[in-house]
């Protein structure tokens, strides 16, 4: 029984963007030939996240996107920041993160469509955020010239830990009334 929490320890540890509980599953039945279902690996699961919860560990087990990953205590958040900022100097630029925000609103959406409702050119934006895995391809669109599909990755998903973009903040979450235009008249 430790030989499969540990098992299941490092395959979680090992998977770069984490890993389902399925997948769990199947990775045990075909390394180690054993017969296990979903449930025995959720407990599983819950004693490992439950290990990782005392305060002598930096990691704890977090589900995002529907995946299981360890990720670094918020203590550490500060520290780590720090060390991001002095690692990543290349950071989206404004033309970058307007564009990245109207593919997660309104995915799965066009080139044209972006560039419609920014008004300006899209083409090193999309291409940027293409490079940085954030957006991805998922198709062509049923019009003339079938233009590419754009929509946010589980990258963007890991990124801002969130499951789908269901997850993302609403207009009216974001808006006040201090932010409107003009006065009210009643």
């Amino acid at each position: 029984m430790k030989d499969i929490l540990l098992n299941i320890e490092a395959i979680i540890f090992a998977a770069e963007d984490g890993v389902s509980a399925n997948e769990i599953k199947h990775i045990l039945q075909d390394a180690l030939l054993i017969t296990i279902n979903k449930e025995e690996v959720m407990s599983f699961i819950d004693k490992i996240q439950a290990k990782y919860e005392q305060e002598d560990y930096v990691f704890s087990l977090k589900m995002i996107n529907n995946k299981y990953q360890f990720l670094t205590k918020e203590t550490f958040h500060d520290v780590l920041n720090q060390l991001q900022a002095n690692r990543d100097k290349k950071k989206l630029s404004q033309a970058g993160l307007e564009t990245l925000a109207i593919i997660a609103y309104r995915q799965p959406i066009t080139k044209l469509e972006v560039e419609q409702i920014r008004g300006v050119n899209c083409d090193y934006s999309i291409q940027r955020l293409l490079e940085k895995d954030l957006i991805k391809i998922v198709g062509k669109a049923d019009t003339i010239g079938k233009p590419l599909l754009y929509a946010t990755s589980d990258t963007f998903m890991n990124h801002f830990g969130i499951n789908s973009v269901k997850d993302l903040p609403q207009l009216k979450d974001i808006v006040s009334e201090e932010n409107s235009i003009g006065e009210i008249i009643e």
